[in-house]
């Protein structure tokens, strides 16, 4: 979906070129549907830049992505278009946003000796990833096999992100929980608001301390969205090992958690365009902010539901936004 009016949806027509990748096998891509831009907002509604949810004292902001059927980004709707429900109760969206805003983003990246082959393909992911940066996104690398090391510490270069990755070597086994734990620890020192992880591996952990208990409490209480690339042998082309067998799940359950996605792939060569179309899907966000009707700060967690209102003569869209957030504490 494009809007003439913003050179960022230029990105999005470039990726949806290929759109048999990303809808399926539907053959040539369906015409795009354009949405009416809204008006420049009133006084009333302030636009917030974007953010990964976060609650202050009162207000709770929610990135959402949107899509349609052939997974293309809708861009365009209005705050009327969305209801938010927390712990099942809707609440009222007083502020809205769908403005880019630049992002601290840590890559972790397998080099793990299953790897092999793919590393090239990867890098060259991770380059077309880099494309779509703002100006001021900074970034950092955390590489990972037996162990979970950071490489680049946060840089606004991209250059010397890739410089770092052209010295990666496929050994070892693979510690991918230690590794997201390692990047949630590093995105402390963000310096952006907005905040995401882009892991990229081909299987699951069979090398980490932390486990993946420890890890899930992590990320759910973490203001960072993670998106995944999963390299995945096809079913039935080789015996998998149980670690290797849980890999699909385990980093979809991460990426879901945080309103991120995880996309599998068997051919290493669609990697770079995977790879970009999550750079051009982290710069398509809405951010919807509310006031909780529940002002009790005990710290627990409360659970987010975001609703879509159909725009009329539109095809079925779907939202992706994080699950929930843990309210201040006293």
């Amino acid at each position: 979906m494009m809007l003439p009016s913003r050179r960022k949806w230029l990105l999005v027509s470039a990726i949806c070129v290929a759109g048999a990748l990303w809808g399926g096998n539907q053959g040539a891509s369906d015409p795009q549907v354009t949405i009416t831009p809204r008006p420049k907002p009133t006084a009333k509604e302030e636009v917030l830049p974007k953010s990964n949810i976060r609650s202050d004292v009162n207000l709770v902001l929610i990135p959402v992505t949107v899509t349609d059927p052939l997974n293309r980004f809708v861009t365009g709707l209005e705050k009327e278009n969305f209801k938010v429900f927390e712990d099942k109760k809707q609440q009222i969206i007083s502020q809205f946003s769908s403005e880019d805003a630049p992002l601290s983003i840590g890559i972790l990246f397998d080099c793990s000796g299953s790897m092999g082959q793919k590393l090239t393909k990867s890098r060259e992911a991770v380059a077309q990833f880099l494309k779509t940066a703002n100006p001021e996104d900074e970034f950092f690398l955390v590489q990972f096999n037996d162990t979970a090391d950071l490489v680049q510490p946060f840089t606004n270069s991209t250059g010397d992100i890739q410089s770092r990755l052209s010295f990666s070597n496929s050994k070892g086994m693979t510690a991918l929980l230690d590794a997201v734990y390692l990047g949630l620890h590093e995105m402390k020192k963000a310096r952006n608001p907005r905040k995401a992880l882009l892991i990229i591996s081909d299987g699951g952990d069979n090398s980490s301390r932390y486990t993946e208990g420890e890890l899930r409490n992590l990320v759910k209480e973490a203001d960072v969205q993670i998106y995944a690339i999963g390299i995945y042998e096809p079913m039935g082309a080789r015996s998998r090992t149980p670690e290797e067998s849980n890999g699909p799940a385990l980093l979809s359950e991460m990426a879901d958690q945080t309103g991120g996605r995880q996309y599998q792939v068997e051919n290493t060569n669609e990697l770079p365009d995977i790879a970009a179309k999550i750079g051009v899907e982290l710069r398509n966000q809405y951010v919807l902010g509310y006031s909780s009707s529940n002002q009790e700060h005990d710290g627990k967690y409360r659970h987010v539901e975001v609703k879509l209102v159909q725009p009329p003569k539109m095809p079925l869209l779907r939202a992706f936004w994080r699950m929930g957030y843990h309210a201040p504490d006293k």
